[in-house]
């Protein structure tokens, strides 16, 4: 069951990428250009989810246990150390030059577009480069 939920909730997150246009690393671009054609959609987007998220967390985390699972898993930590500044800004670094985070590029695959075979493929990679080092 958990399956199914996770694969409905990826669908619905992969239509509202593609119906809001942050598929395209174009606005992910117009966005960080501040300096030239500034593009203020993602800021629409994210302020979106980010309203969406505080009032649906309210919500369900005022019951005692998730609908689909035993408990809820939620982050423990607090700590703001250097592997995770360093993740953020790579991160941040990834997102600026190619114009595509993790949901967006592994949504865009659909579209077969090969400059977008080669992000994911660099982006697992860095994956597996990272976890390999942090063992």
């Amino acid at each position: 069951m958990f399956n199914i939920i996770a694969t409905i909730a990826g669908v619905l997150f992969g239509f509202g990428l593609a119906l809001s246009g942050m598929l395209s690393p174009g606005k992910v671009i117009g966005f960080l250009d501040v300096a030239g054609n500034w593009d203020p959609s993602l800021a629409f987007v994210m302020g979106g989810a980010v309203a969406i998220t505080v009032v649906s967390f309210r919500l369900l985390l005022k019951r005692p246990v998730p609908v689909f699972d035993s408990k809820f898993h939620l982050p423990t930590s607090n700590d703001i150390d250097k592997r995770l500044i360093i993740g953020a800004g790579l991160f941040g670094l990834g997102w600026g030059i190619g114009g595509l985070c993790p949901g967006p590029a592994l949504s865009s695959l659909a579209y077969a577009d090969p400059r977008i075979v080669v992000f994911v493929a660099a982006m697992v990679t860095g994956i597996l480069i990272a976890k390999r080092l942090t063992r």
